[in-house]
């Protein structure tokens, strides 16, 4: 493992994306900033952090024979390693709101964004990038965000965090390349926020409608049982959950 720590970045992903162009970076390179100015989430969405407080980190994930097609497994099982570290914390409640925000209770702690590195058709690599909320107290204009010590009184020591959240990436990739993928799958619906609960929900047009979350599909896409007890399947950018 190979950590590289910076005072202040734009995006940690980017710094690992343009390494990545020159050559592939060493298995598990990851990349820990202070502040990071231009932090993205999912859909080009801005990841808001307190300098210090919070732990804004990317790594760099080496794949071989990994199929393109199979590339959601790597979000499920990065949610799940996150998630399996914080309960080492003592963090409650603890859910993964589709595809791969991290909750406890109804409050976000962790946000995840995955760039995979594909050349020829074939998955090189996998830049990770998640920002989480260790010791940060304030959120300007974020009333579902909170913090780990937030939710637990307790002031973290940040490199413990990130140690742990490091280690259980190592198991989780582990399971992932001996291709255990139904069992990764299965404890990834296991904690999916709102499933099998009733949920309002609102589509791309902006109407509103109701559902029943039942799982997701082995690409990503959430399977949702309908008022007229049909079930669709949704891409990120056609649903939003409203909670």
């Amino acid at each position: 493992m190979y950590i590289i720590k910076l005072n202040a970045i734009d995006s940690t992903n980017t710094y690992l994306k343009e390494l990545a162009t020159v050559s592939l970076p060493k298995d598990y390179t990851v990349v820990v900033a202070d502040l990071q100015t231009n932090g993205k989430g999912q859909m080009g969405a801005k990841w808001s952090s307190e300098e210090g407080k919070s732990l804004t980190v990317s790594v760099f994930k080496r794949l071989r024979d990994f199929k393109v097609t199979d590339q959601f497994y790597i979000s499920m099982a990065v949610a799940l390693a996150i998630s399996t570290a914080l309960n080492h914390f003592k963090i409650p409640k603890l859910h993964i709101k589709w595809p791969n925000d991290i909750l406890s209770s109804n409050n976000k702690i962790c946000g995840i964004l995955i760039e995979n590195v594909i050349k020829t058709n074939k998955l090189q690599g996998s830049i990770i990038g998640f920002g989480l909320n260790v010791n940060q107290k304030f959120f300007e204009n974020l009333p579902q965000a909170s913090s780990m010590s937030l939710l637990t009184g307790v002031v973290y020591n940040k490199d413990e965090v990130l140690l742990e959240v490091l280690k259980q990436l190592e198991i989780y990739f582990k399971i992932l390349e001996s291709q255990k993928f139904e069992e990764i799958k299965a404890a990834y619906e296991n904690i999916l926020f709102r499933k099998d609960k009733a949920s309002t929900f609102v589509n791309s047009k902006n109407e509103r409608f109701s559902g029943i979350i039942k799982g997701v599909s082995e690409t990503g896409l959430l399977q949702v049982w309908m008022e007229d007890n049909v079930v669709e399947f949704f891409d990120l950018k056609e649903i939003k959950l409203l909670y």
